[in-house]
């Protein structure tokens, strides 16, 4: 039945583990075909069916695929014609949508959720376009969103043509189905559903909100780990994907139907299927949705001195033609150990290349206290400054307010950021946004003006780490010899 979903125990939810890997699963066994992808006659009269994440000819290290073993094949649909439902894509009634670049530092509140008394909102309609760059027509390029809901989605499926989702729940856990099986991501964790993979979203609560990051070009991949070796950050066999399972109600003859959304070209569609589009009973391949729970990521950091970039936090990554740039990287700033000695430990005074999409999935972030807070979200685009602010800067740079001669343990939130090189082109929903700080910039404000050419540096301080960390040993024995 549709409603399978939504009545499933969460511990009855199975995944296979693995990055990037060839799977197989079949709900009903002998589903598969054996030693051959498109037999004369597939098993149990299914349908089999190829869905390409790449063309054909891509080198096969990096050629995706999978095949899709179902009741119904997918081209049995109604006309697809342009949707009333925007969000995602661009409504019927929307013939160009607003966007602007701005090269101010901003920052919104969180989108609070509507109570379902007042409107049913789904995933999909609850979906706000925060910027963009490039264009999908393209496969080039790259939007950034967010999204409240309080509804589940009934007899409804989504299709992205245009590019792949990562989506960041913040409140709320979900339920994702897909042609492929079923994924509960709950805050803490993420998801992809790659582009072509019909969906659907279901929640537990009627409180959810989150954030959502759509790529149009290639797709996302673990990041090369260089010098660090063959292990750490995020490992390939945590990351899940659900084993086959299928809808077992048929209304190929019935008076319900579902209604399919594809986005395409930047645009919303709908069509009409008489049966579930959830009907795959097996498949094969290595194009596959995914989920990652953040917990596991194996974090790296500076064990010396100084504050390392934060590409050492990075998830995945799609690159860019250019190496070592990204179309868009997915980095986060979990609990961590902090070891840096005479260091200032909070990220630092910066301007960046690339732009930074920033968003709080639980706590504080460690370069902002109380402003920067859980549903939320920063932007700091192309070479425009940022940092930590006045009363942060003003406590961690001060030896008497924090020892850095001991680790200290960061357990006060967790973070994540979107980091392109692309220039956003921001929508008027966030520029104008209720919801936007416009007196952002304050927090900087009171950045003391504190230069003294003629101070001398405290005699305990060291250009160098090892003179220093010599020296203070030379003053901690000297101390310990006048006891």
């Amino acid at each position: 039945m549709t409603e399978t979903m939504e009545k499933m125990d969460a511990n009855d939810l199975k995944y296979q583990s693995g990055f990037g890997n060839t799977f197989e699963s079949e709900a009903l066994e002998g589903a598969l075909p054996a030693g051959q992808n498109n037999p004369q006659e597939c098993p149990f009269g299914l349908y089999a069916e190829q869905l390409s994440g790449t063309a054909f000819t891509r080198p096969r290290s990096e050629n995706t695929r999978s095949w899709l073993y179902r009741a119904h094949p997918s081209v049995q649909h109604s006309e697809m014609v342009p949707s009333a439902l925007g969000g995602l894509g661009m409504s019927k009634t929307e013939t160009k949508r607003a966007y602007e670049v701005d090269p101010n530092q901003m920052r919104w509140q969180p989108r609070p959720v509507p109570k379902i008394s007042e409107k049913a909102i789904t995933f999909l309609e609850g979906i706000e376009v925060v910027g963009k760059s490039g264009d999908p027509t393209q496969k080039h390029g790259l939007a950034i969103y967010n999204y409240v809901a309080n509804a589940s989605m009934v007899r409804q499926s989504m299709t992205n043509a245009d590019g792949d989702l990562l989506i960041v729940p913040q409140m709320g856990a979900m339920r994702v189905q897909t042609e492929f099986g079923i994924m509960r991501v709950e805050p803490n964790e993420i998801c992809v559903v790659q582009r072509g993979m019909r969906f659907r979203v279901a929640f537990e609560g009627e409180e959810n909100r989150g954030y959502m990051l759509e790529i149009f070009s290639g797709h996302f991949r673990l990041p090369d780990l260089g010098p660090i070796g063959a292990n750490g950050l995020a490992n390939p066999w945590d990351f899940q994907t659900p084993v086959a399972h299928y809808d077992a109600e048929d209304d190929s003859n019935g008076s319900e139907e579902w209604t399919g959304y594809t986005k395409f070209g930047g645009r919303m569609f709908e069509m009409s299927q008489r049966f579930s589009p959830f009907n795959v009973v097996a498949y094969r391949g290595n194009y596959v949705p995914y989920k990652y729970d953040l917990r596991k990521f194996n974090c790296m950091n500076s064990v010396t001195y100084d504050h390392p970039d934060p590409s050492i936090y990075t998830v995945l990554t799609c690159p860019s033609s250019e190496p070592g740039t990204a179309v868009a990287d997915f980095v986060i700033f979990p609990p961590r150990w902090m070891a840096m000695e005479h260091t200032f430990r909070p990220p630092w005074f910066h301007r960046n290349t690339m732009t930074e999409y920033m968003g709080m999935i639980w706590g504080e972030y460690d370069a902002k206290k109380g402003g920067f807070v859980p549903g939320g979200s920063s932007l700091h685009s192309c070479m425009s400054p940022h940092g930590p602010d006045a009363a942060t800067f003003e406590r961690f740079s001060d030896p008497a307010k924090v020892d850095t001669t001991s680790p200290a343990f960061f357990d006060g939130g967790l973070a994540f950021m979107f980091e392109t090189t692309f220039m956003l082109e921001l929508s008027d929903a966030a520029r104008t946004s209720p919801h936007r700080e416009f007196t952002y910039q304050q927090c900087w404000a009171d950045m003391p003006a504190s230069f003294d050419p003629k101070a001398k540096p405290p005699a305990s301080r060291a250009d160098n780490l090892l003179a220093w960390r010599a020296s203070r040993a030379s003053n901690g024995a000297k101390r310990q010899k006048r006891a």
